[in-house]
């Protein structure tokens, strides 16, 4: 008798572990295709409306340009 369960639990396994592996490979197969890329779709930078808004404030943060200078050895 129990010969015969053990039988049973053996061949409810083998169909169950196809059907994981299966499930393995395919969600693998889909995340390596997957065409979706978020770095195209995030932001980039401030837009036309910021800088609308922060254009008067540019002035204050402005460097002055870095000049050359000769040093007499």
């Amino acid at each position: 008798m129990a010969r015969g369960t053990i039988a049973r639990s053996t061949r409810a396994q083998a169909p169950r572990l196809f059907e994981d592996l299966a499930k393995f490979f395919h969600g693998l197969l889909r995340d390596l295709a997957d065409p979706y890329r978020p770095e195209l779709h995030y932001m980039r930078g401030p837009g036309p409306r910021w800088h609308a808004k922060h254009a008067g404030s540019q002035e204050l943060r402005m460097m002055p340009a870095l000049v050359r200078v000769r040093v007499k050895r």
